[in-house]
């Protein structure tokens, strides 16, 4: 399991899902350009001294990613307000690469076509979205559940 975020725009976000990453033991993925400098204070604030307990792979550019990914035989399922199969219906597979949109503006039309998945989080009418840090560890929780791809750390 993999979490990747496409270009980033709040440092504070990124520092916290990274902190997420790893206290469960998950591999994280930036696709810039990131809309701040990675030694921003914000950033290296909300990560805390967890940063050098995650792995980070940064890719410079989405057709970067896109290789990795290819090579690396992963599927792509992306969190995004306009996906029409709740997040708690699909079935994820530890090879899964997680995708968040910027916080701004999610992420362009064509990223979100070579998603394998389009999965949202259902929120009351009216109401627009979840903080992307949220969003990140509730499917992230699930997709661990579902497939035990954390069982090797530790247990309290």
């Amino acid at each position: 399991m993999r979490i990747a975020l496409f270009q980033p725009d709040i440092p504070q976000n990124t520092g916290t899902i990274l902190r997420l990453c790893a206290c469960l033991n998950v591999e994280a993925h930036i696709i810039e350009p990131a809309g701040f400098p990675v030694s921003d204070r914000h950033f290296r604030r909300a990560g805390m001294d967890y940063l050098d307990q995650v792995t980070i792979m940064r890719h410079d550019c989405w057709s970067k990613f896109e290789q990795w990914r290819a090579a690396a035989g992963c599927r792509l399922v992306l969190l995004t307000t306009k996906g029409l199969t709740p997040y708690l219906d699909y079935r994820y597979s530890a090879r899964d690469v997680l995708l968040l949109g910027r916080e701004s503006a999610g992420v362009p039309d064509d990223v979100a076509a070579v998603a394998d998945a389009r999965l949202v989080i259902p929120v009351q009418p009216g109401l627009r979205s979840l903080n992307v840090a949220m969003a990140a560890a509730m499917v992230l929780g699930e997709a661990l559940r579902q497939t035990g791809s954390n069982s090797e750390a530790p247990q309290p």
